[in-house]
């Protein structure tokens, strides 16, 4: 592992015993278009998960559901035997149909299967930390998430997994499943212009939960866009690395999983979330979301 893994913006985070880069990287793009099949270019997508360990990234994210079955074949292909730093988180919770929608798949068989299947691709005996997808594309939505999350309570219990988190959660199901067992992190969306999970954030920081934002530059409207692009322009820099320097500074305990399937924007993006942002760039800001 490269000695940058501890000069990588942001530094490190615990989720449960696991340290991990609060720099992440998010492996869905790795797939074909609509992630979906395999990618168009296969050493390119192996290039960039090689990129990832020489970088010293110690988080990748990934879904057997992400092709099906393709981006966590890809990593055990190019990545196993393991680095000892590394860390592989996976979800569990929905599946793909032939059109490439996102059906969801929350029953205890369904979790049972997507586990041993997680396991299988990724030639693990153990998972380090499974995410339970709740809610649906449009996003969370409410009702209890009791019975999916105690059967994954169960195959921790088994010692096929290590940790627990939830996605694409509200906050009473966060509470919910904390009070069946531990979580370590929560994975929603949320940037500059949605700032809907504020009070969670900071809630989840004083409890030392991790929070996994996706889609750092999803859902801005133009003016937002605007907003972000004037003060990228003044700082020299790309709206996404604005975007994802703001989000380590939001808050310690947001770890960052951008995506991408270049293993020089890969690069870029990692030099990016290290922008210095003075006071008044925070200011300017967090006025767009607000």
């Amino acid at each position: 592992m490269s000695a940058l893994s501890t000069s990588l913006p942001g530094g490190t985070w615990a989720l449960g015993d696991l340290t991990v880069t609060r720099f992440g990287y998010g492996a869905m793009q790795l797939a074909g278009p609509g992630v979906m099949g395999p990618p168009a270019d296969h050493d390119g997508a192996r290039a960039v998960l090689r990129e990832v360990v020489d970088l010293g990234i110690t988080h990748i994210d990934t879904s057997d559901a992400y092709g099906p079955r393709v981006t966590n074949r890809l990593i055990a292909e190019t990545l196993r035997p393991y680095p000892e730093p590394l860390h592989i988180v996976t979800k569990v919770g929905a599946t793909r149909d032939r059109q490439g929608g996102w059906p969801t798949a929350r029953q205890p068989d369904d979790l049972r299967r997507a586990v041993h299947e997680n396991l299988r691709t990724l030639g693990l005996d153990a998972l380090d930390l499974v995410n339970l997808r709740l809610g649906d594309a449009t996003g969370p939505q409410p009702g209890s998430l009791a019975e999916p999350f105690e059967t994954l309570a169960e195959l921790q219990q088994q010692g096929l997994i290590r940790h627990l988190g939830v996605s694409n959660a509200t906050g009473d199901q966060v509470a919910e499943a904390r009070a069946i067992a531990p979580i370590v992190c929560v994975q929603n969306m949320y940037n500059l212009a949605h700032r809907h999970d504020d009070a969670l954030i900071d809630m989840l920081a004083r409890e030392g939960v991790a929070y996994v934002p996706f889609f750092p530059l999803g859902g801005f409207s133009p003016l937002q866009s605007s907003a972000l692009t004037g003060v990228a322009t003044r700082l020299g820099a790309a709206p996404m690395s604005v975007a994802l320097a703001w989000l380590l500074r939001r808050s310690p305990n947001i770890l960052l999983i951008p995506g991408t399937s270049s293993a020089a924007h890969l690069r870029e993006n990692a030099a990016g979330a290290g922008l210095p942002l003075g006071d008044e760039d925070l200011a300017e800001l967090d006025r767009i979301g607000r």
